[in-house]
């Protein structure tokens, strides 16, 4: 799961060596922590948060499928 955020994240920005992709476990849920440039965070984010809504959708059905919640988090 953490390999799928980092790669979508990747493919995005202009400076990919500084995508970082922190994983916090809980029980029942998964926080991703994800942090870029500050120069493409609205790459991430995208118009009216597009592009971060369907990073979160994309996550979201990824994780119904190994039976646990997870939450991305884009920080800058």
């Amino acid at each position: 799961m953490r390999n799928l955020v980092e790669a979508m994240a990747k493919a995005l920005v202009d400076r990919p060596e500084e995508v970082a992709v922190k994983e916090v476990d809980g029980e029942k849920t998964t926080v991703f922590e994800l942090r870029v440039a500050a120069t493409d965070l609205g790459k991430v984010i995208g118009k009216q948060g597009k592009t971060a809504r369907a990073m979160r959708t994309i996550l979201g059905a990824a994780g119904t499928k190994i039976g646990k919640r997870c939450v991305l988090e884009i920080l800058e």
